[in-house]
């Protein structure tokens, strides 16, 4: 499942976990959670070799068919766009967090107004979108391959989500997996004379981050949660995500 420049870095984090709390795992095992069906670690698919940005979110999505091991890549979502070009699809209305993601790209590309994001603003994207001339991508499977091509890593404060535990608890427990992981992107870094990736922080979960030791040295993009609708008009993310055109088939 994760690309193999990640082993060395994942086996050392788990130790590290079982070191700080060594019921963890045994706790964690006795509970449901998810992601279920070995996408734990689906994220690490991405080789550290080609990361440029260090995108984490919050925890996976609570719902089984959701929660792939990416952030904000719901599993339940295929198209877009609804048929009838009336706006986004259900399954992305759905998804909260990835509707106001999406709206985020439009407003940076110059599609959407950030004052009217819904309604008929929102339909006339989406009639477009669903032309057969369309220069908008279709699928949720094409913007994970976008941001993937423009280097992302998708992660979560926590790589697991539990109806009983609270996700700053289990965001707290995974730190030191994350401290490892940031410990093997900087020797990578060192070694191959680039540039450290950008941490890109969403919520005050993930934004607990910049407290581990790991994390000091990296670049920080620190925003609100995309559950707020307050992110589709944060200019910040509209800066970073506008050259990148992800949104963009060709």
């Amino acid at each position: 499942m994760a690309d193999t420049s990640w082993h060395p870095a994942m086996t050392a984090g788990l130790q590290a976990m079982h070191q700080r709390d060594d019921a963890y795992f045994s706790n964690l095992m006795q509970s449901p959670y998810l992601p279920t069906r070995s996408r734990l670690f689906a994220a690490f698919r991405q080789p550290m070799s080609k990361v440029r940005y260090i995108l984490i979110g919050e925890g996976p999505y609570p719902r089984e068919e959701s929660a792939t091991g990416v952030c904000f890549m719901d599993g339940a979502v295929s198209r877009l766009w609804s048929e009838d070009g009336s706006g986004l699809s259900k399954k992305v209305n759905r998804a909260t967090s990835l509707r106001n993601f999406i709206k985020m790209l439009l407003v940076a590309a110059g599609a959407l107004d950030p004052a009217h994001t819904s309604g008929s603003a929102l339909q006339k994207v989406a009639s477009s979108a669903t032309n057969a001339h369309s220069p908008w991508i279709q699928q949720l499977a094409e913007l994970q391959q976008h941001l993937h091509e423009q280097g992302f890593l998708l992660l979560n404060a926590s790589l697991v989500f539990r109806p009983d535990v609270a996700p700053a608890k289990d965001g707290k427990a995974w730190q030191p997996f994350l401290q490892e992981v940031l410990i093997a992107m900087a020797a990578h870094a060192a070694q191959s004379g680039t540039e450290l990736p950008s941490l890109i922080l969403w919520g005050k979960i993930a934004e607990q981050l910049r407290q581990i030791p790991a994390a000091a040295d990296f670049p920080h993009i620190i925003a609100e949660h995309p559950y707020n609708l307050s992110f589709i008009r944060n200019e910040t993310m509209q800066q970073l995500f506008q050259p990148m055109h992800l949104l963009r088939s060709c």
